[in-house]
C-alpha cells in the first residue's frame, strides 16, 4: 500500500523525520518495500519569470524568451503558444533531465538561435497531463525557488507491503495508529461530520444476508460533478491513481485514507431501488473497467429491478457510473463478509482496491461515520443537498473479550514488560482493557482471537528486536548427525551430477494441465492458481527443466546440460527423483573432432549409471529392459531395473511429439531417476567408500565374439557371461557389434570383453579353460553361438 508522508501526518502529529518512520513501520511488522520521492527527480527545475517574448527569426511557431531564474536573464527558445512576457512558470537549465522527453538539456541551437534550457510543461515534468502550454504560476511565486519545493513536491512516497492479517493498516489512518502506539507522534482522531440532511433516505435493501449484512445508502441531489480539490489529486497521483472526476476521486481516497471502499451510483441511470441479492446464473455486468463478466449463482451482487450494477464490494458496473452530467448519486457504504467476496473474486478472477480491503475485513463499526464522511466530501466539493441514512442490515458488531495474562508477554514472547506498559500498549491500539485483564477487542482488528495475539500485540510495538537471542540447549558431547539419510542421499547425487559437468536447475514444482499430459497427467491441482501455466503439481520433473532448456537454447546456448533434484506428486503421495536434460551438442565440432555430435540414448544411459553409482546402487545387477513410456521416443529409451519391477530409472530420447510441445527443435536426451526407489543400505555404513584394497594378483582379459539373434539385446548376453562364474568373473563389457557380410541374416556378431581376476594364485591354463567353457554355456542359453 502507498501513501506520502504529508498525507500519514495528516493522521499522525510528529515530528519524527523518514528515516525515524521507516525504521518505526519496518520494527512494527509494516515492512517497508520502498521508498520514492518524486521532488528528487525535478530539484534541477525553478521557478522563473518571462521578461520578454519575440517572434523566432526563422520560425513561425516558435518564440525567443529571456527568462529569468534567478541568476539573471537567460536566451530560450520555446515553441508554447501561451508563452508570453510577464509569465511566471518553471524553467529547466541545461544539465536538468526532463522525465517526460527522457532527454538532458543542453545549450543548443534551434534554427539558429541558441537556447538554454527551456520552460516546461506538466506532462513533460510528469505531474499532470497538461501539454498544449508551459506550466502558468502566480504571479507571486518566489522566483529562483526549486519548483518541487513551491509545489509541495518534496513528498516522499512510501510504498508498505500489509500482511493479509492486518486488514486495519488498509488505510493511512490504521498505519498511523500503530505508528503512534510504537512512540513516533499521536495519533490525530478521525471525527465524523455533520450532515444536514433533507427528505428520506434511498430505497435500498438486502435479500442476502450472508453475503452483505449491512447496507447503508444517502443519496446527495443537485450536485456538479467537477474536478476534485488539488489536495486530493496530488494524493492519488503521488500513489498512482489518476484522477477522474471529484465523486470517483472521493470514493478512491476514502479507500485509500481510512481503509473504507465505497461506491456511487448515478441516480438517474437506475431503475427502482437498489437490493443486495445473490446473482442468477448467465447474469452479465460491465464493469468499470470495461470488462464484461458473467456471474453464477452465490455471488453477491446490487442490482435495481432490471439490471445488476455492482459486483458486491468488488468493482461497480460501467452503466450507472457518474459522469461530468451527473446531477443526483447514491453513496454506498456496505459491508460485505470476507469470504463471499474471496470467493467471488476468485472466480471472475478480478481483483480491486475494494476487493483487497473487503476479502480481509473492513470495520463494520465504521459505517456510519464512513458514509458521513463520504457524504460531507460530496457536499463540500460537489454540492447538492444530503438526504437521510438508510440503513438496511446490521452489521456484525458482537463484541469480543479474551481474558489476558500479562505474564505471558515474558512466557510466550520472551520479553518481561511491565503490566502497566502493556495496558498502555493495547489502549494505544484501541483495545478496551478492564482491571481484571479482560481484552475487549476493537472492531477493526478481525484478525485477533486469543491472548496470543495479544502478545504479539504487545511484543512487536515494544519491539522484537529486545527478545534476547536464547540458543537452544546442547547435548554434551560431539553433536550427531542432523541430515537425515535420504538428505544424504540426496546430498551425495547432487555432487557426483555436478562433478560430471551437469547444472543445477530449481523450476517450479507446479506446470499446465497441458505439460503435465504426456507424464499421465496431474494428479493435484490448484482450485485457485496464480496462473494457469501453474496450476498443476507436476508428476514429473522433465517440463521445468525442458522448459528451461528452451530458455537456455534460445539465448544461443549450444548445448544444455541440466539436472534438478525435487519431488513427483503423484496420487499416493510425492517421490523424491532426479530429473536430468541433455540438449544441443555432446560434442562441439573440431578439426580433430570433425562435426558437431548430438547427445543420445547412450549418453543418457551413461549418466544414470553413474548418478545411480553414485547412489550407491548395485548397478553391476541392473537390467536394461522396454521403452520407458509415453513420453519417450520408442526404441531410443529404456528402463533400468532391479528385477523385472523395481525401476531405478528411464533414460533415453524423448518422444518429438513431446519436443514439439515444448517448441523445441531437434533430439534430447532425458533421465528421471527415482531416489525412492532405491534399495537401502545395508550394515548401517552410510555414504562411505570402502577402503581401496588393490588385488595382489594381475587380472586376465579375454575376449569372446558371439552370434547371437539380432534381436537379443547386448545386456541379456552380458549379464548372462557375467554370472558364467561370479568368483573369477569381475566385469564383462561389450566392445563391438557387428552385422554384414559374413554374418547371417537375423543374427548379429556382439564381441564382449571379460575381465578374470585371480585371488590367492594365478590362473592355470586348464583353469582359463575351464573358465571359458561356462561362458560359452552361459551365453548358449541366451541363443548365441561362439564365433569361428
Amino acid at each position: 500500500m502507498k501513501f506520502t508522508l504529508s498525507w500519514l501526518k495528516h493522521h499522525l502529529t510528529t515530528d519524527a523525520g523518514l528515516e525515524d518512520i521507516l525504521d518505526g513501520l519496518t520494527r512494527i511488522g509494516l515492512e517497508v518495500e520502498g521508498v520514492d520521492n518524486p521532488g528528487d527527480a525535478l530539484k534541477s527545475f525553478r521557478i522563473a519569470r518571462i521578461l520578454s517574448a519575440a517572434p523566432h527569426p526563422q520560425a513561425d511557431k516558435l518564440q525567443v524568451l529571456s527568462v529569468d531564474a534567478g541568476d539573471g536573464p537567460m536566451q530560450v527558445v520555446c515553441g508554447a503558444p501561451t508563452a508570453r512576457a510577464g509569465l511566471v512558470g518553471v524553467f529547466g537549465a541545461p544539465g536538468a533531465y526532463v522525465p517526460g522527453l527522457d532527454v538532458t538539456l543542453k545549450v543548443a541551437s534551434i534554427r539558429g538561435v541558441e537556447s538554454n534550457g527551456m520552460m516546461c510543461s506538466a506532462r513533460e515534468l510528469q505531474i499532470g497531463e497538461g501539454h498544449d502550454g508551459i506550466i502558468e504560476l502566480p504571479a507571486d511565486a518566489p522566483i529562483g525557488t526549486p519548483f518541487p519545493d513551491y509545489a509541495g513536491l518534496d513528498d516522499p512516497v512510501i510504498d508498505v507491503s500489509i500482511t493479509p492479517n492486518r486488514q486495519d493498516c488498509m488505510g493511512v489512518h490504521g498505519i498511523a495508529r500503530d505508528l503512534a502506539a510504537a512512540g513516533l507522534g499521536t495519533l490525530v482522531p478521525l471525527t465524523a461530520p455533520v450532515v444536514v440532511t433533507e427528505g428520506p433516505g434511498p430505497d435500498v435493501r438486502i435479500e442476502d444476508a450472508d453475503g452483505c449484512p449491512a447496507f447503508y445508502a444517502q443519496a446527495v441531489r443537485g450536485l456538479t460533478n467537477g474536478e476534485a480539490p488539488e489536495w486530493m489529486r496530488h494524493r492519488l497521483t503521488a500513489i498512482g491513481q489518476k484522477p477522474i472526476s471529484a465523486l470517483v476521486d472521493i470514493t478512491n481516497y476514502m479507500t485509500v485514507d481510512c481503509g473504507r471502499p465505497l461506491h456511487v451510483y448515478d441516480k438517474a441511470k437506475l431503475s427502482g431501488g437498489l437490493v443486495a441479492r445473490k446473482a442468477r446464473t448467465g447474469e452479465t455486468v460491465e464493469a468499470l473497467n470495461g470488462r464484461t463478466y458473467t456471474l453464477s449463482e452465490g455471488m453477491t451482487v446490487i442490482a435495481d429491478d432490471v439490471a445488476v450494477h455492482d459486483i458486491g464490494g468488488i468493482m461497480g458496473g460501467a452503466h450507472s457510473g457518474v459522469s461530468e452530467a451527473t446531477t443526483d448519486v447514491i453513496i454506498e457504504c456496505a459491508y460485505f463478509a470476507p469470504d463471499a467476496i474471496a470467493r467471488t473474486g476468485q472466480a471472475l478472477a478480478l481483483t480491486s482496491d475494494a476487493r483487497q480491503r473487503f476479502e480481509r475485513g473492513v470495520d463494520p463499526a465504521f459505517l456510519d461515520d464512513g458514509l458521513a464522511i463520504a457524504t460531507f466530501l460530496v457536499q463540500q466539493y460537489c454540492g447538492g443537498t444530503a438526504s437521510a441514512v438508510t440503513r438496511a442490515g446490521q452489521p456484525p458488531l458482537a463484541p469480543r473479550t479474551i481474558a489476558y495474562d500479562p505474564a505471558r508477554a515474558e512466557t510466550l514472547g520472551g520479553l518481561a514488560i511491565a503490566p502497566d506498559r502493556q495496558k498502555a500498549i493495547l489502549k494505544r491500539l484501541g483495545f478496551t482493557v478492564a482491571d481484571d485483564w479482560r481484552v475487549t477487542v476493537p472492531t477493526w482488528r478481525r484478525d485477533i482471537d486469543g491472548p496470543a495475539d495479544l502478545v504479539e500485540e504487545v511484543i512487536r510495538i515494544e519491539g522484537i528486536d529486545k527478545v534476547a537471542p536464547v540458543p537452544l540447549p546442547r547435548a554434551p558431547g560431539v553433536a550427531r548427525p542432523t541430515a537425515t539419510p535420504q538428505q544424504k542421499l540426496e546430498r551425495r547425487v547432487r555432487r557426483a551430477a555436478a562433478a560430471r559437468g551437469l547444472d543445477e536447475a530449481v523450476t517450479w514444482s507446479f506446470v499446465s494441465d497441458a505439460e503435465a499430459a504426456p507424464f499421465g497427467g496431474g494428479a493435484w491441482s490448484l482450485a485457485n492458481p496464480i496462473s494457469e501455466d501453474l496450476k498443476v503439481m507436476r508428476p514429473s520433473l522433465l517440463p521445468g527443466l525442458l522448459s528451461a532448456t528452451r530458455r537456455n537454447l534460445a539465448r544461443g546456448a549450444t548445448a544444455v546440460r541440466l539436472f534438478e533434484i525435487g519431488r513427483r506428486y503423484l496420487a499416493e503421495g510425492e517421490h523424491p527423483t532426479l530429473g536430468l536434460v541433455l540438449a544441443g551438442n555432446a560434442r562441439e565440432r573440431g578439426w580433430r573432432a570433425g562435426k558437431a555430435a548430438a547427445f543420445d540414448a547412450f549418453d543418457a544411459k551413461a549418466e544414470a549409471l553413474a548418478l545411480l553409482a553414485a547412489a550407491g546402487a548395485p548397478v553391476d545387477n541392473l537390467q536394461v529392459m522396454g521403452e520407458a513410456g509415453d513420453a519417450w521416443h520408442p526404441g531410443q529409451s529404456g528402463t533400468l531395473r532391479l528385477g523385472p519391477k523395481t525401476i531405478l530409472a528411464r533414460f533415453g530420447m524423448l518422444h518429438p511429439t513431446l519436443t514439439k510441445a515444448f517448441d523445441l527443435d531437434g533430439s534430447i536426451a532425458a533421465v528421471e531417476l527415482y531416489l525412492d526407489a532405491l534399495p537401502a543400505k545395508r550394515g548401517g555404513g552410510g555414504f562411505m567408500r570402502p577402503a581401496f584394497a588393490p588385488p595382489a594378483l594381475q587380472s586376465v582379459r579375454r575376449d569372446f565374439a558371439f552370434l547371437v539373434p539380432a534381436a537379443l539385446s547386448a545386456d541379456a548376453l552380458v549379464r548372462s557371461v557375467r554370472g558364467a562364474d561370479k568368483a573369477a568373473i569381475t566385469a564383462a563389457r561389450v566392445f563391438d557389434v557387428f552385422t554384414g557380410t559374413g554374418v547371417e541374416p537375423g543374427m548379429k556378431s556382439v564381441a564382449v570383453e571379460v575381465t578374470l581376476q585371480p585371488t590367492d594364485k594365478s590362473f592355470t591354463d586348464e583353469a582359463l579353460k575351464a573358465i571359458a567353457d561356462k561362458v560359452v554355456a552361459a551365453a548358449a542359453k541366451q541363443g548365441a553361438v561362439l564365433r569361428t
